[in-house]
């Protein structure tokens, strides 16, 4: 049922104070809220029909066009859920009459909720297989041992058994469809998606290996234990082959012929289904001439071949399940729910894609739930879409869905009244019809082969899957699949190729330079592509590859500049003390010019080192007679020398050197820190030095480094998001780059990374909204312009490129490139919220 409630919003305000009353009057004023959030009748019609869909295609229905169609389908169909319901119940241990039950109620129920019109639901294969571990772990056999009387044999009470099995199978099914309702619900339909193809057919592909083993011992007429756990499988086929030599030779003579007669008809079948208007119900046949002839001869009674036994006539009462039983079986409940929805949405979204309409997922998800839900109420296991019998149903013409009510009929005529004629229907026949339905399961072994050629990781999936299905239980195989699934995405996004882009002449497109030879590189920048989107799993392989692609080791570039900062610093600081105790020595000389300085004066010495016009005779005795003097006045270890005699008005450069007392030995090479030019020339002004401030080091100018990359432009088109931890590696980029003076730009940001940058803080006053680009083409226009230059070898088919960027504030800004042969650039902004025509073609004449 829908509630629909019109809600109002009812305020109390205030009144201004008029002049005859001075107090403010309340007023009530009634604000509807938006229309999306109230209820109307076109709004009510659509939640009713999408909740009953039946109510959308009934009342269009027409008789003439779709009945005669429909009604052939139904039949062929319910023709086979006779024997394969029959034969499928002995897959989830449960009474024949039980598999017929399941054929019918969930039938029904999918009339009225299902959106797909062409599938067939009711028992299928991998699904009984499925019930079929359950009820043997929790009802085996020797749970229900009995002593025979007046021995000290016992035998099996299978009575009390099945009736056991049914209640466990029954609550699963209810379990099972309230978990699918509910995720339908919460429209969690897309579920179904982390089931990929190739896990779903190697699901199927080793559940058809359980089925197989499951039925092999009805075959060979064997009496074996059903094992449950991991390796399950495997000890039961162990016991199976210790048990081969105690094969009952009527029961596989029943087996066998049983096998050949249906393959060999369904071969003819198929060889002449195009001439047929329906086709031959070949598994009805086979299960009335097998029971016609145990009737006469008396197969049971003569070679003891086990028989289905009794089968009640009429319908069951519904009956509610036993809840203590749900926290037992709550995990194959799961399982069951989620691969009974992957086959069913498969088949049906495959033939909604043949025949043009649409399934809804997530209806699909509670139509399957309340069929499984009301059908355990019913005494009924877990049911899903069958692909035999949709074949059948699409390929004899059926529309709607009321083909599947049509089938249902039919098995509610044999439940009712011809339940009984098949009560000496050998089990064997039964395990055959499985046997030979199986087939079309096996064949997907050719999938190894496909795989191989197309996709070597998921043939990976394939055969992890398949292994792991066979090794351990149906549900732990699944548990483990989808986990290796969901791992191998994980490991294809961490692990993403990196590549350069180059640029296509004549286009804008950038391609990778290694796998297209005629991409161009663009000289100064290089454009970073990875395949995945950047996120915590893969940030530092990110950083790392940016690093690797563009020949810049940035850590170790970064820590050399840093220390050649660093003995700048120092280097600086020296200079300053120096020039600091050089300042106050002249000073102190020109106040006591009488008496020799204990600290020597520089200007005073330097007027001994050479005068304007000297000879070379005086200058050598000079120079003898100065270099004396200046030993004797040392400071230190630091010595001053002049590098440049006195100019005619009284400036000289002076170099100040670390080293011993000699100075001769204070050699730049002889100091380790002063390899990397410890050396400071001042003038003879003391202030200029003191005003001297730290320049920012360069590393091209430090010469250990030469590059010719200005600009980097990391391509994000395939980012869908972006969380914090690749949030900080971004900004980390953008910094140590800028560190070494290449700038960083981003191009092909969708709106929601935009988003998420901003939310994450990314965008400051170094970083800003102006390094953002719509397209990689976009950011390198700017990266050239900005450069100021052009080179000549990289050509552009546009001459003049119109490109309007959207900026994530409001306003629309649009940027203007006109590129002229003269190999220049001209820059012009508009702002504003449009363009003319008129007022671009001016700029662009201009």
């Amino acid at each position: 049922s829908v509630v629909c409630v019109s809600v109002w919003v009812v305020s109390v305000e205030p009144v201004q104070e008029s002049r005859l009353n001075p107090d403010p009057i309340p007023l009530l004023s009634v604000t509807p809220l938006p229309p999306f959030s109230r209820c109307t009748v076109p709004r009510l019609k659509r939640s009713v029909v999408g909740c009953l869909p039946v109510l959308y295609w009934l009342p269009r229905y027409s008789i003439w066009d779709y009945g005669m169609p429909d009604l052939i389908s139904g039949i062929s169909v319910g023709i086979m859920h006779l024997p394969q319901g029959m034969a499928y119940a002995l897959l989830a241990s449960l009474p024949p009459v039980f598999g017929l039950y399941t054929s019918l109620y969930p039938a029904l129920v999918y009339f009225f909720f299902g959106t797909s019109r062409h599938i067939s639901i009711g028992t299928f294969a991998v699904l009984s297989i499925m019930v079929g571990s359950v009820t043997e772990r929790l009802a085996p056999d020797r749970n229900f041992l009995v002593m025979l009387n007046g021995t000290n044999l016992t035998e099996v009470n299978i009575t009390a058994r099945d009736s056991y099995r049914v209640q466990v199978a029954a609550a699963t099914t209810v379990l099972g469809g309230l978990i699918q309702v509910v995720l339908g619900l919460v429209k969690f339909g897309f579920v179904g998606t982390y089931l990929s193809e190739p896990l779903v057919r190697a699901y199927t592909t080793a559940a058809a290996a359980h089925a197989v083993v499951a039925v092999i011992a009805q075959l060979f007429g064997l009496s074996t234990t059903r094992f449950s756990g991991p390796l399950s499988l495997v000890y039961t086929l162990v016991e199976v082959c210790s048990k081969l030599p105690q094969t009952h030779l009527p029961t596989l003579a029943v087996s066998g012929v049983s096998m050949v007669f249906l393959i060999a008809a369904k071969e003819i079948n198929s060889a002449i289904s195009a001439r047929l208007p329906v086709p031959i119900p070949v598994e009805l046949i086979t299960i009335v001439a097998a029971t016609v002839i145990s009737s006469y001869t008396y197969l049971n009674g003569n070679y003891t071949i086990s028989v289905v036994g009794e089968i009640p006539s009429g319908l069951a009462a519904p009956r509610l399940p036993d809840a203590s039983l749900f926290k037992e079986v709550m995990g194959d409940a799961f399982a069951l729910a989620i691969v009974g929805y992957a086959i069913s949405i498969s088949l049906g979204k495959t033939f909604a894609l043949k025949h043009g309409y649409k399934v809804d997922s997530n209806q699909e998800l509670v139509a399957l739930g309340l069929s499984n839900a009301v059908g355990g109420f019913f005494q009924c296991y877990a049911v899903c879409s069958s692909m035999s019998r949709s074949l059948i149903q699409e390929s004899t013409g059926g529309k709607t869905q009321m083909a599947g009510m049509a089938s249902a009929v039919i098995v509610l005529v044999t439940v009712l009244k011809l339940g009984p004629l098949f009560q000496e229907l050998p089990k064997a026949v039964l395990a055959a019809i499985v046997f030979v339905n199986l087939k079309g399961m096996f064949k997907q072994y050719y999938d190894i082969i496909t795989l191989w050629r197309s996709s070597k990781v998921d043939l990976v999936v394939w055969l992890v899957t398949w292994v792991s299905t066979l090794l351990f239980n149906l549900d732990m195989g699944l548990g483990a699949s989808i986990t290796f699934a969901v791992l191998t995405v994980i490991f294809r996004t961490q692990l993403p190729k990196y590549s350069v882009l180059g640029h296509v002449p004549g286009t804008e497109l950038y391609l990778d330079m290694e796998t297209h030879r005629e991409v161009r590189e663009v000289p100064g920048i290089t454009i970073f592509h990875s395949s995945a989107t950047v996120y915590f799993a893969n940030a530092d392989l990110y950083l790392e590859a940016l690093k690797g692609k563009s020949g810049l080791d940035i850590s170790k570039m970064i820590i050399y500049k840093r220390r050649q900062e660093a003995k700048q610093r120092r280097r600086d600081k020296r200079a300053e003390r120096r020039a600091r105790r050089e300042a106050k020595r002249q000073k102190h000389a020109l106040r006591a010019p009488e008496q020799k300085p204990g600290v020597f004066s520089v200007e005073e010495a330097a007027g001994h080192w050479k005068e304007p016009g000297g000879g070379d005779g005086d200058k050598e005795e000079s120079l003898g007679d100065d270099q004396r003097d200046w030993c004797g006045r040392e400071n230190g270890t630091v010595f001053v020398m002049p590098t440049t005699p006195r100019t005619p008005d009284d400036q000289c450069s002076w170099e100040y050197l670390k080293g011993s007392k000699d100075p001769d030995c204070a050699t730049l090479g002889a100091m380790s820190e002063l390899q990397d030019g410890d050396t400071t020339t001042l003038g003879s002004s003391s202030e200029d030095t003191l005003s001297r401030e730290l320049d920012k080091v360069s590393l091209g100018s430090l010469g250990k480094w030469t590059w010719d990359i200005h600009s980097i432009i990391l391509d994000l088109s395939t980012a869908n998001f972006i969380d914090t931890v690749a949030i900080k590696t971004m900004r980390n980029i953008f910094h140590d780059f800028g560190e070494i003076d290449v700038t960083v730009y981003m191009a092909g940001c969708q709106m929601s990374v935009v988003e998420q940058l901003e939310l994450g803080g990314f965008f400051s006053e170094s970083i800003t909204k102006g390094r953002l680009f719509a397209t990689v083409h976009d950011a390198v226009l700017h990266c050239l312009g900005h450069q100021g230059t052009s080179t000549p070898s990289y050509e552009y088919s546009l001459v003049r490129d119109v490109h309007v960027y959207s900026s994530i504030e409001d306003t629309i800004w649009k940027t203007v490139y006109c590129f002229e042969q003269m190999n220049h650039v001209c820059k012009y902004v508009i702002a504003g919220d449009a363009v003319q025509h008129q007022t671009l073609r001016t700029l662009t004449e201009v």
